[in-house]
């Protein structure tokens, strides 16, 4: 890490007010201006003059900010490390530390003896050092989920519930579900975690009509919540649990009907135009429902798990599914991951894990296991034995210049084809081929962001045709806001294309049964020729061509490079150098959290 070379006044990175050490590290660009005014007011309030405290104070709001719920002393060393010689250039020796902090042990005890601890302000445990809201949510989630663990079970027939897991799953294939189900209904907590196309869907749909038949004797029908974190996952919820019942038995299919509903996770707990973080539905007001399910999990925050469970009433099953080892909540926490790593192999643990994925052929899953365990080895053996053209490939590019010669025919054509269909007014056709190539990036600005390759794709095309300026008729969207009026939600995709009255409108949904709006109606929208891996999650296609950027970029991590490859269905490449790729896989996201050590 270097200073920043030019210190700009109006930079709004720069707090101009710092002093002492903050202004050192502000200066380095290790905190940001907001992280030095939040650690010297609340100094001020409690009249901390500890400098070291307060320099912790300052890397515990930037842990805040990049995900975690605490500070890892190790990694704060890390930050606070200046650069080593072979960054500087300095053949004497190492480079001397931006900022001084005490050895680990005197370090955490100096933290809970200052006017900051004995404030509240900064908690220390396990080993890590908290802000209070972050401390307190921990200790809610897992004292709540023990509360949990330690009812009742609730009641099942047992023959009943073995009949209908024969029916709805028969035969050897459905093992997996057959085990997973039969754990989740004796039980008021249920982590259901899978990596893609392992049959998550498939098995909350036969848990919920196997629920159904349960109670069916009791005569009251279960009230059941479907959410997820965002808009797009709970669409993409109600939609794979609707055609997961396709392959249900008439009875089954019929006893949980086509009626479904999935909202997001705020909208079933309510909003309160009062509060950021609060919601309508707590412990005083819980919510109706006898089961509820929670869909793609690992975007869950600490603080939204929080409020969740808080909500609900204690006879409530929960069911939280997930794959932990894609990307987390863009706010702090990793709940899915930590549930699932705190609980392990324990006898009492209320995990299960789908292992067999039908998504995908053997090459990309056998790469994307590579990556998620983490052996950078295999996964460049396999990239290196990889043929032209096949359901794995790498195009090793060191530069822009090279990923645009060897990406340029390849997205040229999915855009002229996406346009072709648009004119001709062909909304499903449109559709299909959106799913046929998708571009990812890891980041939104830069050489290697969305941005930059959105307008590049643009200009090939203006080339290609006889329109020189950006094309409107088969433009690729994504929708950046939820419109509920519209029915489309953050991170839904579609394209702009011709109706049969030759006027231009936005396409959006499914193939087989294409939502339309009128051009106008369509607010917020961006051009989606690309997109970032994050915007990525919870969607599929058929061929993934993956950016990677360089090897000391922040965003590059094995959760990043494991989400981006299980987008594909049939065919992956990876665009970038073999040191990006080793630097992924060995990078993990650095998500300091306690969560898994209460659980």
């Amino acid at each position: 890490m270097s200073t920043r070379e030019q210190e700009d006044r109006y930079d709004r990175r720069l707090a101009l007010s710092a002093d002492g050490d903050l202004a050192v590290l502000n200066a380095a660009g290790v905190i940001e201006a907001a992280d030095v005014h939040v650690a010297t007011r609340l100094t001020e309030l409690v009249d901390e003059s500890d400098d070291v405290v307060r320099v912790t104070l300052a890397l515990v709001v930037r842990a805040a900010r990049e995900g975690s719920t605490s500070l890892d002393p190790e990694h704060a060393r890390e930050l606070v490390a200046g650069e080593s010689a072979d960054d500087a250039g300095d053949d004497a020796g190492e480079v001397a530390p931006f900022v001084d902090l005490p050895p680990t042990r005197t370090w955490l005890d100096q933290v809970r003896a200052s006017a900051l601890g004995a404030a509240g302000v900064l908690h220390v445990e396990h080993d890590l050092i908290y802000l209070d809201r972050y401390h307190r949510e921990e200790v809610q989630v897992a004292a709540d989920l023990a509360r949990r663990a330690g009812a009742a079970p609730p009641p099942v027939e047992d023959a009943v519930l073995e009949a209908g897991l024969a029916r709805v799953f028969p035969g050897e294939s459905w093992r997996e579900q057959r085990d997973a189900v039969r754990a989740a209904a004796a039980r008021l907590t249920t982590v259901l975690a899978g990596g893609p196309g392992t049959g998550k869907t498939s098995t909350v749909a036969g848990l919920l009509t196997l629920l159904l038949e349960q109670a069916e004797e009791g005569g009251r029908r279960p009230r059941i919540a479907l959410a997820a974190p965002t808009g797009k996952a709970a669409a993409r919820l109600r939609e794979s649990v609707l055609g997961s019942l396709q392959h249900l038995p008439d009875e089954d299919r019929l006893r949980l009907g086509s009626d479904i509903e999935a909202v997001t996770v705020h909208r079933l707990l309510g909003w309160r135009p009062d509060s950021g973080n609060r919601f309508r539905r707590d412990r005083g007001n819980p919510l109706p429902h006898d089961v509820v399910v929670v869909d793609e999990a690992s975007m869950l925050s600490l603080t939204l798990t929080a409020r969740l469970l808080e909500a609900l009433r204690p006879t409530a099953r929960l069911l939280l599914v997930g794959d932990p080892d894609q990307l987390a909540s863009v706010e702090a926490g990793a709940v899915l991951a930590d549930l699932v790593a705190g609980y392990g192999d324990r006898d009492d643990s209320p995990v299960v894990r789908l292992q067999t994925s039908h998504r995908f052929g053997q090459e990309i899953g056998s790469l994307a296991e590579a990556v998620r365990i983490g052996d950078a080895d295999s996964v460049l053996e396999m990239l290196s034995a990889a043929t032209p053209g096949g359901a794995v490939e790498h195009l090793p590019v060191d530069d822009v210049l090279g990923a645009d010669e060897v990406l340029r025919t390849r997205l040229l054509q999915h855009a002229l084809r996406l346009r072709e269909l648009a004119l001709a007014g062909d909304h499903a056709a449109a559709l299909h081929e959106l799913a046929e190539e998708r571009l990812l990036c890891a980041h939104r600005d830069g050489p290697w962001g969305v941005g930059p390759w959105n307008d590049r794709v643009e200009r090939w095309l203006g080339e290609a045709t006889d329109y020189s300026g950006r094309q409107l008729v088969g433009r690729p969207l994504l929708v950046t806001t939820n419109d509920r009026g519209l029915g489309l939600f953050n991170g839904d995709t579609g394209v702009m294309a011709l109706r049969s009255d030759g006027r231009v409108v936005g396409v959006f949904g499914e193939p087989s049964s294409p939502l339309v709006h009128a051009a106008t109606s369509l607010a917020e929208v961006d051009t989606a020729h690309a997109l970032t891996i994050h915007k990525s999650q919870g969607s599929q296609a058929r061929s993934v061509t993956v950016l990677l950027p360089d090897a000391d970029s922040r965003l590059l991590t094995r959760e990043l490079l494991y989400t981006a490859i299980t987008r594909a269905q049939e065919r992956v490449t990876l665009v970038g150098s073999q040191e990006a790729i080793r630097a992924a896989v060995l990078r993990r996201t650095q998500r300091a959290t306690g969560l898994r050590h209460r659980v």
